[in-house]
């Protein structure tokens, strides 16, 4: 028998399958980007909450703030309020969008008193219209029924005239006691903010008056009118100058039409000019016997009005 040869090699075991390079590198990189999104993932959440302190989306709330004087109820408006988008005759439920004030253009024409002023408050809007109505002319329907068409027709043309009144010296603003005659043949509405408008017609200009409360012992412009249309029924709270701009709807109305901007505002009710600028003097009425200048305004009226 032959001896092996000294030195011989070992037999070999058989070479191993490698795998295939694309599933090596497919087995390996997988890991890898599982890892890296669980990382993105979980650091962009931590992100978004760092940079605002609360989870995305959320919104702060819209805060205004007013300064109510207790003895007046008149407010010190800041600089921007939140108005009601306004659609209908009441635009306290509706959506609120900011609306800047500034300070009224015409105030040094409506001979400005302070809040201390000693005055009168006025009565409530709703009594104010209910009690002048009343005392008031008969209702259109009425007329017709007791004096017939003729003696109807007649009554119109006298009141008609007893529109046309003469200024107090000084200022355009109506003489006498300050007040107009109720207009007969007019919506009920128009009736009573005619009466409205007679109740606080020589009240001072305060500004900010008449913002807290529709019971004050001064107004502004928006306070004023604010106060003649809560009397026909046609608002709820108070609105500043700049709401008014935007309340109701556009263009001109057939028996009320309002003008209104950021800083000012009137009104002209049956044909008749209810504004705090024009009058002679700070207990004058707020009825003008001339038209104000329209350069400059919104042009509103009240929803079927």
């Amino acid at each position: 028998m032959e001896a092996e040869p000294v030195g011989a090699p070992a037999e070999e075991s058989p070479p191993r399958r490698a795998l295939p390079r694309r599933r090596y590198l497919a087995v390996a990189v997988v890991p890898v980007l599982a890892a890296l999104l669980v990382v993105a993932l979980h650091g962009g959440g931590n992100r978004a909450q760092t940079q605002t302190g609360e989870p995305p989306h959320a919104k702060a709330p819209i805060q205004t703030h007013t300064a109510i004087t207790a003895s007046s109820g008149a407010v010190t408006p800041s600089k921007s309020h939140v108005a009601a988008t306004a659609t209908g005759a009441d635009t306290g439920k509706q959506g609120a969008v900011a609306v800047a004030e500034v300070r009224d253009p015409e105030e040094s024409k409506s001979f400005p008193l302070p809040a201390s002023v000693q005055h009168r408050s006025a009565s409530s809007p709703s009594a104010a219209g209910e009690a002048a109505v009343a005392q008031g002319a008969a209702s259109d329907a009425q007329i017709r029924k007791e004096l017939g068409e003729e003696q109807h027709a007649e009554a119109q043309a006298r009141a008609a005239q007893q529109r046309v009144l003469t200024p107090v010296a000084g200022g355009f603003s109506v003489g006498g006691n300050g007040t107009i005659p109720i207009p007969t043949g007019v919506p009920e509405a128009v009736q009573r903010v005619v009466a409205g408008g007679n109740a606080i017609a020589d009240f001072p200009y305060i500004w900010g008056g008449g913002h807290g409360s529709f019971i004050a012992n001064g107004y502004d412009c928006s306070g004023s009118v604010s106060y003649a249309l809560a009397a026909g029924g046609l608002l709820s709270a108070p609105l500043v100058s700049g709401d008014l701009a935007n309340w109701g709807e556009p263009g001109p109305g057939h028996w009320i039409t309002i003008y209104a901007n950021a800083g000012h505002t009137f009104m002209d009710v049956n044909g008749m000019w209810f504004d705090t600028a024009g009058r002679s003097g700070p207990y004058a009425s707020r009825w003008l016997v001339s038209q104000p200048s329209l350069a400059g305004y919104a042009v509103r009226h009240p929803p079927g009005l």
